[in-house]
């Protein structure tokens, strides 16, 4: 048969799986869904969560700046770095079971989080909960894969998506509300507690619904690549750590050296995972994945949407709590017609006029472009925008929406079932990073824009809140032009 249906702007049709090869379809796709979508939005939640919690953190454990910062940002260093192991490791032992092993790895290192008694031990927690989150992530995207077609794969991708961008808006609303409760005078530990009943109740739901042997159980002969493994983890933990910490260390030579070593062992990696598919290895991502029709797009389209999202979320926050004084809560709340809109469009796409769907993607990064220089030239001259401002907000949630359900669609419609852990390794990978870089580069140029305008205060944080979505609006009008470049290579 032909995936016509499936495929997103930008891609062309290519022949689905043979019948003999089609997903083993679960006797209950709802409560599949609905089960790890729960975990994804809990993974996501907390790679924000801990933002708006830091300060308490920091007074009650005595912790200092850089203690802070690996706090921070140690969950996402090795959710980043170990996202593509944790997807062959489901390809090798089945999804469901990894994606409960790492449910369990996450919840446990959760409640160690939430009772750390200094910042030494909730460092490490932390980077044990990430090591939870990137064995339990991948295996999402593998199992809606495996167990959706059609029309159905699509609506669940579009639900998908819709919880990344509600996951990331939560959390800072989720720890406002919670640091400033204090429940039986806790402190900041709920953001991490909270995740304990949650995560127990979606384990014992997760050995009910989830497959307990699943089509990936076949591949099990397909060996880990050990070697690919330790070059590709090499290279994404060089690239993640300077732009995790490089902005508040200051961009230390060593940032910039652990930059150009990243690249060095991507090719590397590259290198070396070509000449294995050669001699008729089994490399960590299959070649063949990588030569889809549209996959090259896809993967800077997702590289491009999520790098304008973190770096609009993290230059608007640092505004908003610094520039207009607002409280963390009321800092977070100002997301929400961001989230809500794009977890609507993500959920109603398909539905639109066939007419429209090739041309969803490139408008949508256009309408991102419009958006976000509307929402710094309506707070340019201090004030808290109006009426307007949520207007702008809207269409930054609709423009990203059209951005990333309808290319992440397209791309895994050419997805095999058994390329899936494959594929949703390399887009997952692909989306952190993208989010990392949003966060670096914009970051820093929000902060060096107001270092060099003076003190933070109203007016001056607007300007360089106006330079910052200026230069989003251009990384998501080069998003929308893609496409032409990329088809015509």
């Amino acid at each position: 048969m032909t995936t016509t249906s499936q495929t997103g702007p930008g891609f062309t049709p290519v022949p689905g799986p043979a019948k003999s090869e089609a997903p083993a379809t679960d006797n209950r796709p709802g409560p599949l869904l609905a089960l790890v979508l729960a975990a994804q939005f809990m993974a996501v939640l907390d790679v924000f969560i801990v933002n708006v919690a830091a300060p308490t953190i920091g007074t009650e454990l005595h912790a200092s700046g850089a203690d802070l910062q690996l706090v921070i940002a140690g969950y996402t260093i090795t959710y980043s770095v170990l996202l593509i192991t944790g997807a062959r490791l489901g390809d090798r032992f089945g999804h469901g079971r990894v994606h409960l092993a790492g449910l369990a790895l996450f919840t446990t290192a959760s409640l160690a989080c939430g009772l750390a008694q200094g910042a030494g031990q909730l460092i490490v927690f932390r980077l044990v909960q990430g090591a939870g989150s990137a064995v339990m992530i991948p295996q999402v995207l593998s199992l809606i894969q495996r167990n959706f077609t059609g029309e159905a794969r699509a609506r669940a991708l579009g639900a998908y998506s819709a919880v990344i961008a509600v996951g990331a808006a939560a959390g800072q609303v989720v720890s406002g509300v919670l640091v400033d409760a204090d429940l039986f005078g806790t402190g900041w530990r709920p953001v991490f507690l909270v995740n304990v009943p949650v995560g127990l109740a979606l384990l014992a739901l997760g050995g009910r619904v989830l497959p307990a042997r699943d089509a990936a159980e076949r591949d099990r002969a397909r060996g880990l690549d050990l070697p690919g493994l330790l070059l590709l983890g090499a290279a994404v933990s060089l690239l993640t750590v300077p732009l995790v910490l490089g902005q508040e260390e200051g961009w230390p030579l060593w940032s910039w050296t652990s930059l150009a070593a990243s690249v060095l062992l991507f090719a590397l990696f590259c290198a070396y995972e070509s000449g294995l598919a050669r001699r008729g290895g089994a490399p960590l991502i299959a070649p063949r994945v990588l030569r889809l029709p549209g996959m090259g797009l896809a993967v800077f389209r997702i590289l491009a949407v999520m790098a304008v999202n973190g770096g609009f979320l993290f230059a608007l926050t640092l505004h908003i709590q610094g520039g207009l004084g607002y409280s963390a809560l009321r800092a977070g709340l100002a997301f929400a017609p961001t989230a809500v809109v794009f977890g609507l469009v993500g959920l109603t796409w398909r539905r639109w006029p066939a007419s429209w769907q090739r041309h969803l993607s490139p408008a949508g990064f256009v309408l991102a472009a419009l958006a976000v220089a509307g929402v710094g030239l309506i707070l340019k001259d201090g004030g808290d925008g109006g009426a307007w401002l949520y207007v702008a907000y809207a269409g930054v949630g609709a423009g990203l929406a059209l951005g990333f359900s309808p290319t992440l669609t397209g791309a895994l419609a050419a997805v095999r079932p058994e390329d899936a852990a494959d594929a949703s390794g390399l887009l997952a990978t692909v989306a952190q990073l993208g989010q990392l870089t949003g966060v670096a580069a914009f970051g820093t140029l929000f902060l060096n824009r107001l270092e060099s305008l003076g003190a933070p205060e109203a007016y001056t944080s607007a300007r360089a809140l106006l330079a910052c979505m200026f230069a989003l609006a251009g990384t998501a009008a080069v998003g929308a032009v893609s496409g032409l470049v990329l088809r015509r290579r």
